[in-house]
């Protein structure tokens, strides 16, 4: 939508509030800015809603003159909803008396609860399955020879891989390479095929360098499939080692190893982690929840907006 389309449908409707979803990279912000100015001009309440890119103190690169005027800009928003305490955090300290609010991702539990879980037994290769791009920051090859260790441990393992990129042909060879024999690239996997995928995994695998709050993680812990993740972006605020998933430190191949085998060797504390998982997602990370958190702050902004409209009448 260009602004001037912005600005007639605000005018239009009499909306009380835009919401954007927006990042700190220089495409989002240069556009939504633009996006912010027409909205206030309109009258309206603006709501920014932060999806992935900088905090804004690396965005600005330490730049006192850059620093000012993104925080001048970025207060023209009435609201800021970030994904993960510390982006909240980092927000609040930059933006000062814009209020700043934490909202996680969420995902519709409905469907995932349904999936059945079938845990194979101590005898049988521990099912490990990974749903994302195949970029270098993903950690694959790390993941390839932590299964490499795991072998020579006498830990067997099976790897799905689904997704594209454009690691996909030095992921191939690495896993040839290290005589990882059990790893089978399925290619982007969506609706009914990633569900099966899901319902047959023992654990879920994201060892990326960094993350912020990836629904691929979100989905697999709604399905009940406990994960071994890296401690990266907001990671930690959703797995709690030990009780839902393990987790590591990141391009650690020996860190995955470890979690690798005391998963494959101790089933009982899986199927407990399945469960764990479920209980997290329903109580803190499902759309119920999501829609009564915005339903709560459109309330507010749009009373905001209503007295200010009523003291200049």
């Amino acid at each position: 939508m260009s602004p001037f389309r912005l600005g007639v449908a605000v005018l239009a409707h009499r909306a009380a509030i835009v919401h954007l979803n927006t990042g700190l990279t220089l495409r989002s912000y240069w556009r939504d800015l633009v996006y912010t100015v027409v909205a206030r001009l309109c009258g309206a309440r603006v709501l920014h809603q932060i999806h992935g890119g900088a905090i804004p103190q690396e965005f600005c690169r330490g730049y006192r003159l850059p620093m000012a005027f993104v925080r001048a800009t970025l207060r023209l928003a009435d609201a800021v909803v970030a994904m993960s305490r510390s982006e909240c955090e980092a927000f609040r300290r930059f933006v000062g008396s814009t209020p700043v609010f934490t909202y996680p991702n969420a995902v519709d539990c409905a469907p995932y609860a349904a999936l059945a879980r079938h845990g194979s037994s101590a005898q049988e290769p521990l099912r490990l399955l990974y749903i994302g791009r195949l970029v270098r920051e993903k950690g694959l090859h790390e993941l390839l020879e932590a299964l490499s260790l795991a072998g020579l441990q006498g830990i067997p393992t099976a790897l799905t891989i689904a997704g594209t990129g454009p690691e996909e042909a030095a992921l191939r060879e690495t896993a040839a390479a290290r005589g990882v024999g059990r790893v089978h690239f399925v290619g982007p996997l969506r609706g009914a095929g990633k569900m099966t995928a899901l319902e047959r995994a023992d654990v879920f695998v994201l060892p990326s360098y960094a993350e912020g709050l990836p629904y691929a993680l979100l989905e697999s812990m709604a399905a009940g499939v406990p994960v071994i993740a890296t401690r990266v972006g907001a990671i930690p605020e959703l797995v709690e080692d030990g009780i839902n998933g393990v987790l590591v430190e990141p391009r650690s191949a020996v860190g995955l190893a470890g979690a690798i085998g005391r998963l494959a060797r101790d089933r009982a504390a899986l199927s407990r982690m399945s469960a764990a998982a479920r209980a997290t997602i329903a109580a803190r990370y499902s759309v119920e929840r999501l829609a009564a958190d915005f339903c709560r702050l459109y309330a507010l902004l749009s009373a905001r907006a209503a007295s200010r409209r009523i003291a200049r009448a």
